[in-house]
């Protein structure tokens, strides 16, 4: 009973931290739009396991090398921002798809695994997710916090991503959602495409 203020201020802490807009939101709202359904849960997938990446190596004190040294922290922010760039302008050269919503699978669909490569490589490489838990682990957690609460707030993390992106994924593939999304498909790839590389370009010009 003592830990549960301890696990409600880090479930809400993550759970702000996922719902504000960012590289995996913008990556789950794009691949659900322009791909399917399919390929948002497993970009949501893709996600959470980098989540997991993030929290194991945090909990073992490397997140703390990484934000202490100059060099490595700039070799994971240029390969991030270099994804993030890279995927932005895709998506802004994105030609509409045409897609016959009385399909039930399009031909241009990603595959499980290119979906799910796509939202891990995005969160596991944002050098601010490393900042984001290591703060978590140095300031809420302690070294006399059991092990089995430091699994479970682990476990609180990945399953609130998962669920909340897996939700944005399910709301944004309605038929009635759909229909709007091609209306304006243009537009949108290169509002997402924009923004991914304008986020691309804020993490590389973040500074420690």
């Amino acid at each position: 009973m003592e830990y549960l203020p301890l696990i409600g201020t880090v479930a809400l802490l993550n759970l702000l931290a996922a719902v504000s807009p960012g590289p995996d939101f913008v990556m789950t709202v794009r691949n659900s739009l322009i791909y399917s359904r399919r390929s948002g849960i497993f970009t949501s997938l893709g996600i959470s396991t980098a989540l997991a990446i993030h929290l194991i190596y945090c909990a073992a004190g490397v997140g703390y090398i990484i934000s202490t040294s100059p060099f490595l922290y700039s070799c994971i922010k240029f390969i991030g921002s270099g994804y993030l760039i890279y995927m932005g302008i895709g998506s802004f050269l994105t030609k509409n798809s045409k897609v016959d919503l009385s399909e039930t699978k399009k031909e241009t669909d990603l595959t499980r695994l290119q979906a799910f490569r796509t939202g891990f490589l995005t969160n596991v490489l944002n050098p601010k997710a490393t900042l984001f838990f290591l703060s978590l682990f140095t300031f809420v957690i302690s070294n006399s916090t059991p092990l089995y609460i430091i699994l479970t707030i682990s476990a609180i993390i990945i399953l609130t991503a998962f669920t909340w992106f897996t939700i944005v994924s399910i709301f944004l593939t309605q038929q009635n959602v759909r229909r709007v999304f091609l209306k304006y498909e243009k537009g949108i790839n290169r509002i997402l495409g924009g923004f991914l590389i304008f986020l691309g370009i804020k993490v590389a010009l973040t500074f420690l």
